[in-house]
């Protein structure tokens, strides 16, 4: 038999290898009139280029629905370019991935700068109305204003995927094993489309952030040449500025352990980025979360001034829960210190200390939390 020449279209479908990194897409929420002129989403480089358009014409307000991250990243933005700017939560929190108590000083840090914050509503409709927008939620809610920006969080885009017989699992993102392998022979799978190995919970979750989409993509791309690599996990570090505010948080909250059978207790305490009598001093306000049974770390949070090296402080705490590190041990670690910088005690072993006391004290089962300081 003679061998038949492979077609153009044939030859484009070949392949050795492959990997999938369709990413995500913003939630579209069921929302009448989110296809009204001035109703923006935020995800790709073109919903930004038809925003900026609509800035250029110098609307004087927006109503931001959703105050996740890239909503207050928005708000702060918009109100940047002289907007009045409402933002719509459906939670009774703005910020909801930290706790309330933290949710309410990002809240005041938007309100000292403006920004209306409107939450514990939902927006049922957004209306065109004499040249402009109308917003529509309940309970009440109604908001006239010139744009609209929704941002209610992604999706795993797997239409291709699922189109390939890839299997789905959290969220319906593609399922991948540790060395981000898909059960279709040869194909991977990396970033917002697939799914989050959790290094705490040792199950698998959904994590769309960059940092996790980069270190899978090392491992898909690695296994991909030949290699033998696996992705060790992601603890959801992250952290987002908020006007003069940095938040950051890692690992689990209150809600999230006790959903995996464990019993968690977090501790708020609060101290400053480096020793008072050096001017300059910034207050910080950290919440730590350990296992009351082991004493094991299981998450941080902080919120502090943008310049109190938030971003740094968290990474210790990441540090720690990728090395399974106890609560205890937290205060042996060998930080620096020079007065301009930092204590003795960082805020982060101080917080284990604080949390120590209140295990060793009973305070089993709830959280506690201490006067904040001025940030």
């Amino acid at each position: 038999m003679t061998a038949r020449t492979a077609t153009r279209k044939e030859r484009e479908l070949l392949f050795d290898t492959l990997v999938v990194a369709t990413g995500a897409e913003p939630v579209r929420p069921p929302l009448p009139g989110i296809d009204h002129e001035g109703v923006y989403q935020l995800h790709t480089m073109g919903d930004g280029l038809l925003l900026h358009e609509a800035l250029s014409r110098r609307p004087g307000s927006a109503v931001i629905v959703g105050a996740g991250y890239i909503g207050l990243e928005m708000a702060e933005a918009l109100h940047a370019r002289g907007l009045a700017v409402t933002v719509v939560e459906q939670l009774p929190s703005v910020l909801p991935t930290v706790d309330a108590e933290l949710g309410a000083l990002v809240r005041g840090e938007l309100e000292r700068h403006g920004i209306r914050v409107v939450d514990s509503v939902a927006v049922t409709a957004v209306e065109g109305t004499n040249g402009g927008l109308t917003v529509r939620g309940e309970p009440g809610l109604e908001l006239g204003t010139d744009i609209v920006l929704v941002v209610v969080g992604v999706r795993p885009n797997t239409a291709l995927g699922r189109a390939a017989g890839i299997e789905t699992g959290v969220r319906g993102a593609l399922r991948v094993g540790r060395r981000m392998e898909t059960n279709a022979p040869h194909v991977y799978a990396a970033g917002d489309c697939a799914v989050t190995y959790h290094r705490l919970l040792r199950t698998d979750t959904y994590l769309p952030l960059g940092t996790t989409a980069h270190k899978q993509g090392r491992v898909a791309g690695e296994n991909a040449v030949g290699g033998d690599r696996a992705f060790e996990g992601s603890l959801g570090t992250q952290v987002v500025k908020v006007f003069e505010l940095a938040v950051a948080r890692t690992g689990l909250r209150d809600h999230e352990a006790r959903a995996a059978g464990l019993r968690p207790l977090t501790v708020e305490s609060s101290g400053h980025d480096h020793k008072t009598y050096y001017p300059g001093a910034r207050g910080l306000t950290m919440r730590l979360t350990g296992d009351v049974d082991t004493g094991r770390l299981l998450g941080a949070q902080l919120l502090g001034h943008v310049d109190s090296q938030v971003p740094r402080r968290v990474d210790i705490a990441a540090a720690a829960l990728h090395q399974g590190m106890t609560v205890d041990s937290l205060s042996d670690l060998d930080l620096s210190y020079t007065p301009p910088f930092g204590s003795p005690w960082d805020v982060v072993q101080s917080g284990a200390q604080a949390w120590l006391r209140a295990r060793d004290a009973g305070s089993h089962g709830r959280s506690r939390r201490p006067a904040a300081p001025t940030h």
